[in-house]
């Protein structure tokens, strides 16, 4: 066997995280796959957590930062509001996630339809106006259909991202197999 352009040590550093990022793909892949909703309620959870966290920043900018008046108070109001949206959400996390699911999906339809209607726009521009056109009208189409139906395009995207995860995390775990050897 011919010898690697790395080093050994080189080789097993580069190799050990391609393994421990692939497993970790596979893995988080596997359980938004089979179990959707309770994946979801943890990314709302981990969420949550963050503003929480960033409650708590923001009173403490409140009350130990140089700032003054309505600066102060705005912290501290913000940081205030900023807990209770997070115990809320933790409280009723089925409901927090369902309410992130369709705001997401509102979200992603409102954006599809701007681009679509973007696209129209740079039609003249374009040099494959037929397909910048079919793109723009597919768009549209597809905006104002997860409009209608939010809550199920996002569950959608969020089971193809845990695919995704999945083959991502297999190629992943492959690579680090195969990393190194000669060709």
């Amino acid at each position: 066997m011919p010898p690697t352009p790395f080093g050994s040590t080189a080789v097993r550093t580069v190799r050990t995280a391609l393994l421990v990022s692939g497993v970790i793909s596979l893995v988080i892949g596997l359980l938004v796959l089979i179990w959707p909703g309770r994946a979801a309620e943890v990314v709302v959870a981990i969420i949550s957590v963050y503003v929480i966290l960033a409650g708590l920043v923001n009173i403490g900018i409140g009350l130990f930062s140089r700032a003054t008046g309505w600066a102060r108070i705005g912290y501290i109001v913000l940081g205030v509001l900023f807990i209770v949206a997070g115990v809320i959400s933790f409280a009723n996390l089925g409901a927090a996630t369902t309410w992130f699911g369709t705001f997401i999906g509102v979200l992603i339809g409102i954006l599809w339809i701007m681009e679509g209607v973007v696209s129209l726009t740079t039609v003249s521009d374009s040099s494959s106006r037929t397909w910048t056109v079919f793109f723009a009208i597919v768009s549209i189409v597809a905006g104002v259909v997860l409009l209608f139906a939010p809550l199920l395009g996002a569950v959608t995207l969020f089971l193809l991202i845990g695919l995704s995860l999945v083959i991502l995390g297999i190629v992943q775990i492959v690579r680090a197999v195969q990393f190194g050897k000669a060709v």
